[in-house]
């Protein structure tokens, strides 16, 4: 082995990577990303969870109750409180995920309380997401305990007691993770098939003698687009079905079912295979993709709620939560194989992915049209 000839190729490795600033700068970026975003995106404080409060009791002592609801919505602001007069809406509500508990004062709340009787307050609670369930969990508790600690010493013993429903069967997270492994898969799918594929294709000259031929620019990004969703989308079902197999997901086969997740994975896949394009489609630099995806997965995967609930996190970071498809995708294919709630807790996630495609397949045309 000769030194000076592994000096000539160090140094050239050298002098490449810092003829290409992109790529520097995000060397540099990935690592500060990933210490902010790990840093908030876990350990948070749950605030801002929709828990519904049903009062079929309308007497003094509910009023009570529902004053304390409302100062710690006010306070620590653990939950927001959303009224509702039928504890089946409420319920029906919990199952599509648009509440995160519901808290019911029956009907003979205050008859119980002044007979002393042990007055029941009852927490029904989605438990397929952990975190926020014994979080909501926690804070009812105090309040229940600071209900029963009386300013004198009653003479009756009227202690309210608290009872507490889940309706869904014990969650194991290996389950409640399964929804943002298979968006992992189809993202790396994406950066694979779509954004490294592409780079290699161009820096080839392949684009350019696709365009020799009558095929239009558009239609070249089209084919692009669809191959590579045709990747993502068999690689998000492959994920879906073994992962599921060992999560244990029950019904996993319902005919139903698989087509729901058929929409939500061609959706997601389009989405992210089209986010790729629009962000290689002006880069040149063939090392610039395998240094910019590790941002761009700790950007989208993280503040999407995959590991920990978006309810904990900063506003800032709820902010790229709102705009990142990862979120959309998620929470889907966590209804569906985990609530199995059927199309009406996935059709806002599936047009809000459809919408995001199309503004992102539209800029990937018009970037590339400007290229060529």
């Amino acid at each position: 082995m000769k030194l000076y000839r592994v000096n000539a190729l160090i140094e050239r490795d050298m002098r490449k990577f810092f003829r290409s600033p992109a790529l520097m700068i995000s060397s540099l970026i990935f690592p500060l990303v990933q210490l902010v975003v790990l840093g908030y995106a876990f350990g948070g404080k749950i605030h801002g969870a929709a828990l519904a409060v049903v009062d079929q009791d309308h007497s003094v002592e509910s009023r009570r109750v529902l004053e304390m609801f409302d100062g710690i919505a006010a306070g620590p602001q653990t939950f927001r409180v959303v009224r509702y007069d039928s504890l089946p809406a409420a319920i029906e509500d919990l199952r599509q995920g648009f509440v995160r508990g519901v808290v019911d004062i029956p009907h003979e709340f205050s008859r119980r309380y002044y007979q002393g009787d042990r007055p029941r307050i009852v927490f029904t609670e989605d438990n397929s997401d952990q975190f926020i369930s014994s979080s909501l969990l926690e804070r009812i508790q105090d309040m229940t305990t600071e209900l029963n600690t009386p300013d004198v010493q009653p003479r009756l013993d009227a202690q309210v007691e608290l009872d507490t429903v889940e309706i869904y069967p014990y969650i194991e997270y290996i389950k409640y993770l399964l929804a943002g492994s298979t968006a992992m898969g189809i993202f790396i799918t994406a950066m694979i098939g779509g954004g490294i594929t592409y780079i290699d294709d161009k820096t080839r000259g392949l684009h350019e003698g696709y365009l020799l031929t009558p095929i239009t620019k558009t239609e070249l990004i089209g084919g692009l687009i669809g191959a590579g969703t045709a990747k993502a989308f068999m690689a998000g079902m492959v994920l879906t079905i073994i992962g599921g197999l060992i999560a244990g997901i029950p019904r996993l086969w319902d005919p139903v079912r698989l087509l729901y997740l058929s929409v939500v994975l061609l959706v997601a896949s389009v989405a992210m295979i089209s986010l790729m394009f629009l962000v290689m489609v002006r880069v040149d630099d063939p090392l610039v993709p395998r240094a910019i995806f590790g941002v761009l997965n700790m950007l989208l995967f993280f503040p999407s709620g995959a590991v920990y609930p978006t309810e904990a996190f900063p506003k800032w970071l709820s902010w790229i939560s709102v705009i990142d498809p990862f979120t959309y995708t998620v929470h889907a294919l966590r209804n569906l194989t985990i609530k199995n709630t059927g199309f009406e807790g996935i059709y806002m996630d599936v047009l809000i992915l459809a919408g995001f495609s199309a503004l992102m397949v539209s800029g990937s045309i018009a970037l590339f049209k400007r290229q060529f």
